[in-house]
């Protein structure tokens, strides 16, 4: 019996649904650069990117779902970007963090990332945690949260701002079992070269987009004065020549200006904190690029309680006193400079993550704070090369850029202060061409 043409061809693939269309009309923008809005313009997104902006109104399509969102005369700006937390651990204090299952820190991390979208922030830099699972779960759509650029496990030293063990855990022989934060992800203690190199592999291959590691004393950490720096040389350049080989780089946690300079001298591309640092390490960061991750620590309301007159309280002292000195020298010498938070086990200070971005007031102008806080931080994420987990453009209004976009109540360059109340000022946030709030719909 023949079989037909028809009968012998392959099956159609089924036909795509039309990709999403939203229309912003009436708007000014803040482009992620700029230092002024636009004159009234419109913005056309098409599924997950920008297709057009125009002064003129753009005619699109009016099928029944696409969005039509009249600004008013409001701001576009891009997504808010956070290039240093902690979505594990930022809403559970620190013994939480250490005794609960991992599934409950899961479950608590996904509430706060949902908050971070809903504060305006589309992407994070996870600077330390176990979010992989996080992250793959928000890319799914499982669960609503910004895009994360995951370090996986901190690689620290024993001893190091990573060694959350009890004293009777040590000494530990070689082969020993891993502790409970080093068998979920959370950190990886790791001495010598060999060691080192396993871990940073083993981030790598679970999908991290940089590695993190602990290149000097910390505040919250209890065997290690500020001014240790950890790591040799060698070490240090173990993790940088692994992350190389795998086209992304390391950025360390350093304070001090001797850790700082051996971090840069083994190859890393980019400094967290380093509120201690001198003029002659400010410099040497500028001379060689590198990137500069810093935080607003003072010595305020928002800053964690230790025991007054505790090591961990006296550390902080140190770090807070810094503060000023190392935004000045960060401007004077034209470093590369990020924002971040680095909320850790604070679930109060969580959602302040705007009012922490208006600190900066302090040392810059409003439009500078904006475009650290987009188009800054997103050349920092970049750096990850073809690691980057979301290619595209991010933290710019421009055509053909990923369509991460808040509509803001009012001029955020002329008053900064409203993105420190997201749930009145952000009408509409969008990211990946998805609108996740729009108070504006009828």
């Amino acid at each position: 019996m023949a079989i037909s043409a028809a009968a012998q061809a392959p099956p159609s693939p089924p036909a795509q649904a039309p990709a999403s269309v939203t229309l912003f009309s009436n708007v000014r923008i803040f482009d992620g650069k700029s230092g002024e809005l636009s004159a009234p313009s419109h913005v056309l997104v098409r599924g997950n990117k920008i297709e057009k902006i125009s002064a003129s109104p753009i005619p699109t399509d009016r099928r029944g779902d696409t969005v039509l969102i009249d600004g008013g005369g409001r701001t576009l700006m891009p997504g808010l970007i956070d290039a240093h937390v902690h979505l594990m651990l930022e809403s559970v204090p620190l013994q939480v963090a250490l005794m609960s299952e991992i599934n409950y820190l899961s479950l608590v991390a996904g509430k706060a990332a949902e908050k971070q979208l809903l504060r305006g922030f589309t992407t994070v830099r996870d600077m330390g945690g176990a979010s992989f699972a996080l992250k793959r779960a928000i890319d799914e759509g499982v669960i609503p949260g910004p895009r994360i650029y995951p370090s996986g496990a901190t690689i620290s030293q024993t001893s190091g701002h990573g060694d959350f063990r009890l004293p009777p855990l040590v000494p530990r022989e070689r082969g020993a079992p891993l502790t409970y934060p080093e068998s979920t992800g959370m950190t990886a203690i790791a001495d010598g070269v060999d060691e080192v190199l396993l871990r940073t592999r083993e981030n790598l291959m679970r999908g991290a987009t940089q590695i993190k590691v602990m290149a000097g004393g910390g505040v919250s950490s209890n065997y290690d004065p500020l001014d240790v720096t950890q790591y040799t040389l060698e070490e240090m350049q173990a993790a940088v020549r692994a992350a190389e080989n795998w086209g992304t780089y390391v950025s360390v946690h350093a304070y001090t200006p001797h850790a700082i300079q051996l971090a840069i001298q083994a190859g890393v591309k980019c400094i967290e904190h380093g509120q201690l640092v001198d003029e002659e390490t400010a410099k040497l960061m500028a001379a060689k690029g590198i990137w500069w991750s810093l935080q607003p620590f003072l010595d305020d309301p928002d800053a964690t309680r230790f025991k007054e007159g505790s090591p961990n309280h006296l550390k902080q002292l140190m770090v807070t006193r810094g503060t000023d000195r190392a935004y000045e020298l960060a401007k004077k010498h034209k470093i590369q400079t990020a924002f971040g938070t680095d909320t850790l086990f604070d679930a109060k200070l969580a959602p302040r993550q705007g009012a922490q971005l208006t600190k900066l007031t302090r040392w810059y102008q409003p439009a500078e704070i904006l475009k650290m806080a987009t188009s800054d931080n997103a050349s920092l994420l970049a750096t990850c090369g073809l690691r980057n987990p979301y290619p595209g453009k991010l933290g710019v209004v421009e055509e053909g850029a990923l369509a991460d976009l808040l509509l803001v109540d009012g001029d955020p360059i002329i008053d900064i202060k409203l993105v420190e109340d997201p749930e009145k000022n952000f009408l509409v946030i969008m990211k990946d061409g998805k609108v996740y709030k729009n108070a504006l719909r009828p």
